[in-house]
């Protein structure tokens, strides 16, 4: 009995141990981000453009807006098609095509991100001959479907078999039965898929890099190239210039508040949706 209460002791402890070691890296980067970011933040840094080199102050006001104009067009792309590439997933899981989806799914969530804005380039920026914020939009699309896809599927899963029966039952259709019941039931954890693909495309800077590149004024085209958080504080971090590294770090400490805020308001949503589903 004293030795399973030892070693019951050392599990827990050594459970202990290993979410402190998981825990200290992100601790440590956000505590980097926020000392070293805060110190730049203020109303010019979210109101202006960059500055010439020499020039001391200005901002990311054209990078922060080209950030959210980027994830919109991801979103606008991956969400609906990741979302029914799910649904064909879960609903015809055991025929071939399924099985190459699933796979070709996978594939692409491992493929590196420079490699996907090697193909939106060819893609996209090549027949337009120029960068853009399409092509951009498109090569973090290309990224988020898979996540969407594979994340909804899972969700699906967990639905309980009762529930389709139940609408089969009263008449309903397939396509109506997984519309209507099985994909609401499922809302929540879809939502919080689709806002975790989101936290993962806004860090991403390779494949802007080959598509959206970038741009020094503020920008709202489609057709033009467009700045990016990531791309300009890629830009400043390598620059020689010791204002720009400041403003890289503010642009740093800007993006983790844009993702955190992002998760927080997925979990706030898919608890509402629950809570009110659960009135119903």
């Amino acid at each position: 009995m004293m030795m399973r209460t030892i070693v019951s002791a050392l599990f827990v402890g050594a459970c202990a141990v290993a979410v402190v070691l998981a825990l200290v890296p992100l601790a440590f980067v956000l505590f980097f981000v926020v000392s070293q970011g805060v110190q730049s933040l203020n109303a010019d840094f979210f109101l202006h453009n960059p500055r010439p080199v020499g020039e001391a102050g200005g901002g990311m006001a054209n990078a922060i807006v080209g950030t959210l104009m980027l994830t919109g067009l991801a979103a606008a792309m991956a969400v609906p098609i990741g979302i029914l590439s799910g649904v064909y997933l879960s609903e015809f899981r055991g025929t071939r095509f399924s099985s190459a989806v699933r796979f070709a799914a996978d594939t692409l969530n491992g493929v590196p991100s420079i490699v996907i804005g090697v193909f939106a380039y060819a893609a996209v920026v090549l027949p337009l001959g120029h960068f853009s914020t399409l092509a951009g939009g498109f090569a973090l699309g290309v990224m988020m479907i898979p996540i969407i896809a594979r994340t909804t599927e899972e969700l699906l899963l967990l639905v309980p078999h009762a529930l389709r029966e139940g609408a089969l039952a009263l008449g309903a259709t397939r396509a109506r039965a997984v519309f209507t019941v099985i994909v609401p039931a499922a809302l929540p954890g879809i939502i919080t898929g689709v806002v975790l693909a989101l936290a993962r495309i806004a860090g991403e800077t390779a494949p802007l890099l080959f598509t959206s590149f970038n741009n020094a004024f503020f920008s709202t085209s489609l057709t033009q190239p467009i700045s990016s958080i990531t791309v300009q504080v890629f830009t400043y971090a390598i620059s020689p210039y010791e204002d720009w590294h400041r403003q890289a770090w503010a642009g740093a400490l800007v993006l983790v508040t844009i993702v955190l805020i992002c998760s927080m308001a997925a979990r706030l949503a898919a608890a509402r949706v629950a809570r009110i589903r659960g009135q119903l």
